[in-house]
């Protein structure tokens, strides 16, 4: 079970080192890191780190620069420090490529990729994107997921803000969908990262294995991205909300698909978001390669 064809072409799509003087009001805008990367305007932030536009000062080239918040000392955690050297080990074009990393007075820092596109969820505030578009969302993805899954590596948190966009050309080579923030992404024969029977990710995309707070694998990948692909065509999420019973809401019934949505959409999606793992297929079988 793969991707349906596209409709039409495939549209294109996205010792401590020195800071200068920080703002009164705590705005690193401006900053200095490592006496080599200025800190400049957000593009995004979460709970424990926010991501920046920076420029590196030796290469001339923009950036950008996640910066951690809450670390003593803005010391990078271990789960900090995992992520990026995880990151950094990786090379393929549907990843946001690592290319430094370290800690000032008072931040732990990551410098990665500019990707300079809206992600996925800022654009579905719009509403449904279409087949053409869904399809090159779920082939850039599956193929991103395919390459991670390949090196034993689960990500955790597949979601719409997850997925960053930026112009490619279809013959270029270059992906125009980019998946970004393996801060809670694992090993899958690791546990190092992660308390038995903690339960991490972003609740509207569990899968139900996450859900019941169970070990999960790749398939849990397959899982959100179905759901992502869902949202795509119908511009709504399949399970709203954020708390407890959002999570729970897919142990009780599987996601609505309309009747409207072509019959070979539904039932790649339906497959990709059965309730039992080994009921799901491979990103690869998935993306068609």
């Amino acid at each position: 079970m793969q991707l349906p064809p596209p409709p039409g072409r495939m549209p294109a799509t996205a010792s401590e080192p020195p800071t200068v003087a920080r703002r009164s009001d705590g705005d690193p805008s401006g900053d200095v890191l490592d006496g080599r990367y200025t800190v400049g305007s957000v593009l995004g932030s979460g709970g424990m780190a926010e991501v920046r536009r920076g420029h590196d000062q030796v290469l001339d080239r923009d950036v950008a620069i996640k910066l951690f918040r809450g670390q003593a000392e803005a010391r990078l955690s271990e789960r900090e420090r995992a992520e990026a050297q995880l990151l950094a080990g990786l090379d393929h074009p549907g990843l946001v490529k690592v290319h430094d990393v370290g800690q000032s007075p008072t931040a732990g820092w990551v410098v990665m990729d500019l990707v300079d596109g809206p992600d996925l969820h800022r654009l579905l505030r719009n509403g449904p994107l279409g087949p053409e578009q869904t399809w090159a969302i779920g082939h850039d993805v599956a193929r991103t997921l395919a390459y991670v899954h390949a090196k034993g590596i689960t990500h955790r948190d597949v979601k719409p803000s997850n997925i960053l966009t930026r112009d490619a050309e279809p013959s270029s080579g270059r992906f125009g969908y980019v998946l970004t923030d393996f801060g809670i992404a694992r090993r899958m024969d690791s546990d190092r990262l992660t308390a038995t029977g903690e339960t991490i990710g972003t609740a509207a995309y569990f899968s139900p294995e996450q859900a019941r707070g169970e070990a999960v694998g790749s398939a849990t990948d397959i899982y959100a991205l179905g759901l992502v692909l869902l949202e795509c065509l119908t511009g709504e999420p399949a399970f709203e909300g954020r708390g407890l019973e959002t999570a729970l809401a897919r142990l009780h019934r599987a996601p609505e698909i309309p009747a409207s949505i072509n019959p070979a959409w539904r039932e790649l999606i339906s497959n990709m978001t059965a309730g039992t793992a080994a009921e799901r297929p491979g990103a690869a079988e998935v993306a068609g390669v």
